[in-house]
């Protein structure tokens, strides 16, 4: 079982690092929609290319965002029944969600997004839209995306494991009592700043 709870620490630190990029992507969305915007208000021109880039970045934010949302325990749960059965039974619950719903239907996107993707790349395809971009990195997005939430339902399914056999802490947690708005406000301001303990310790001292 240490063996399996090494590698779902490797697959969270991995969510955890394309979380932190994607926080900077959602800066570079808000820079480039507010630079077209304003472009297009004062100046009357509009470039095809930087809406695309922009419907790209929103794209990655979506999909590279997917597995670290699952690692922080902010995706939508439905709860009504759950919430009345004890730890332990919501857990089984857990597992039996991530075998049987979770696996399947991410499993099937990804491996359907490959050749969707592969032909794209070979065919070097380009946006049927005057000066668009290149089609495959919006393609690529899909299967990186989900194989991701892949990797981080099954680090949930160790840790569930782990809890059931008393060796982890409850994996259903939120890993912070902040919104997701204000740790990725605290966040940005954080990486600004040049101060990566700063934002740690104070969600330590909250918690204590």
């Amino acid at each position: 079982m240490k063996f399996l709870l090494a590698i779902s620490k490797i697959i969270d630190n991995i969510n955890q690092r394309v979380g932190q990029v994607v926080i900077w992507l959602t800066l570079v969305v808000v820079l480039v929609s507010a630079t077209n915007a304003t472009i297009r208000k004062i100046f009357n021109v509009s470039s095809n290319a930087w809406l695309e880039l922009q419907w790209y970045l929103f794209g990655a934010i979506f999909l590279l965002a997917a597995g670290y949302t699952f690692l922080r325990n902010e995706h939508v749960r439905v709860d009504v029944l759950s919430q009345r059965f004890s730890k332990r039974t919501q857990i089984i619950i857990e597992i039996f969600g991530v075998l049987f719903f979770l696996f399947p239907a991410c499993m099937l996107i990804f491996w359907l997004s490959l050749p969707y993707f592969y032909e794209s790349f070979v065919l070097h395809e380009l946006s049927s839209n005057t000066g668009g971009l290149i089609r495959w990195p919006a393609k690529l997005l899909i299967p990186v995306g989900f194989g991701l939430l892949i990797l981080a339902g099954l680090s949930h399914l160790i840790k569930c494991i782990g809890f059931l056999m008393g060796i982890c802490p409850d994996p259903t947690a939120r890993i912070a009592e902040k919104s997701a708005e204000e740790q990725l406000a605290d966040e940005i301001r954080m990486m600004a700043d040049g101060n990566p303990e700063s934002t740690n310790q104070n969600t330590t001292s909250k918690g204590r």
